[in-house]
This record gives structure tokens, sequence and C-alpha cells, in this order.
């Protein structure tokens, strides 16, 4: 069975990761709630994520440009962008988001949910930072 991880307003759940994977990709489904965000917009310089839009529409930032993602559309976000997401709708919008290679895992989501749920900021920057991603200024 999948792990669901809940952090605020978005929902993920495991589908691949990167011990199944041997280190190949992380796979997630992503839940977005009516008005919920990217804690935190960030890049990451060690792998690429692709998104695919499964239902609603999600506005992301993706470098200086903004770009929607609906049903059927793909984002490729090419290591070294700064991105983010929001849901700007009042409809859950969900999405399948691929990391490559497989470098994050469950392990990563866990933490950052106990942070969120205790508000704890500088402690997400740290966890960001030990993984990997770089938190946009």
């Amino acid at each position: 069975m999948p792990e669901i991880i809940r952090m605020g307003g978005l929902e993920l759940r495991f589908l691949q990761d990167k011990v199944g994977t041997q280190g190949s990709l992380d796979m997630f489904e992503m839940a977005l709630q009516p008005n919920a965000r990217m804690p935190v917009p960030h890049h990451h310089e060690s792998w690429d994520e692709t998104v695919y839009g499964l239902s609603g529409t999600s506005t992301w930032r993706l470098g200086e440009s903004t770009v929607q993602v609906g049903p059927g559309e793909t984002l490729f976000i090419r290591r070294g962008v700064v991105h983010g997401f929001t849901n700007a709708t009042q409809d859950v919008v969900t999405c399948l988001s691929v990391l490559t290679p497989g470098v994050l895992g469950p392990g990563y989501f866990r933490e950052i949910a106990a942070h969120l749920a205790a508000g704890n900021q500088p402690a997400m920057r740290e966890t960001m930072l030990r993984h990997g991603l770089i938190p946009a200024p």
C-alpha cells in the first residue's frame, strides 16, 4: 500500500521511491487543497522533476515564468531552476511528480511535515539543505 504524507494543504501518495527503484526515481501523486501552495519555493542541483497534471489546474512558478498545469499537461523542471506552485482554485488539484534520479524518498517529506506542523521554519530550512534543496530567497 502506498505511503500517504500530509503537509498542511498538500497530500503526497508515494508510488515509487529511491529504495525500491535503486535510485532511479521517486514518484508520488500530489493532491493540493484549494489555496494550497508549496511551503518553500526552491531549486535542486542533483535531480530533475517532471509534473503531469491529473485533475484541476495548478499554477507553477518556474524561474521567472508562470505556467499553468492542467489535466494531461506536463511541466519539466530542470535542476537548478527555482520553482514553486499554488492551487489558486476552489477545487482539489492532483498531479503526478517524478524525480530523476530518485534521491529523496518519503523520509524527507515526513521530516518537512513534522516541521510544518510544529511551525519550525529554521528546522525546515536545515532539512531542505541537508537533502539538497536550496530555498529561494
